[in-house]
């Protein structure tokens, strides 16, 4: 299966915060930013994959600041890691100033999705070849978020979890 960068399976979505999806302080609803966060993710995957994806987990969402209603909201998703038949979602949610036009990073997450054939069994996926230092950095922390997430469900022993031992010893 020939490798894939992060770059290939890059999705962009731009929309606009609506009243109806406000909450009583004019601020997009958080659910309805993860609705469009897992609609970004599952194009990525799919790209990635070209398989039918499903949402395995939300490893980690940070509202780090109020979309105001109104606000230009750019979602961006690509995969900083391809396991056997799952990916990791890095999602960077931007916000864009009405007058300035500049950007700010508002919001990020990071879901876990797996491509599966059509009778909903896994399937294996490419691997990802990172191209940036970013993508790069992405990449090596997955290993340890996944390591972390298997260790915590007992499906991994902590002396198994090298990578993620590296962080707290010489």
């Amino acid at each position: 299966m020939k490798a894939k960068s992060p770059s290939q399976s890059r999705t962009v979505m731009t929309d606009l915060v609506l009243p109806s999806e406000t909450n009583p302080l004019n601020n997009l609803f958080g659910g309805e930013l993860l609705a469009r966060m897992d609609r970004a993710a599952s194009i990525s995957a799919r790209r990635h994959s070209r398989r039918i994806t499903v949402t395995a987990s939300v490893n980690h969402v940070a509202f780090n600041h109020s979309i105001p209603l109104g606000s230009v909201v750019t979602v961006e998703a690509s995969v900083s890691r391809a396991f056997r038949s799952s990916m990791e979602i890095f999602i960077d949610v931007w916000i864009e100033d009405r007058f300035s036009g500049e950007k700010t990073k508002a919001n990020e997450a990071i879901y876990t999705f797996v491509a599966v054939d059509e009778t909903g069994k896994p399937t294996e996926v490419p691997p990802i070849v990172p191209e940036t230092e970013l993508e790069q950095a992405r990449y090596d922390a997955a290993l340890r978020r996944k390591q972390l997430s298997l260790v915590l469900a007992g499906k991994m022993k902590p002396e198994d979890a090298t990578e993620l031992k590296a962080l707290f010893t010489d």
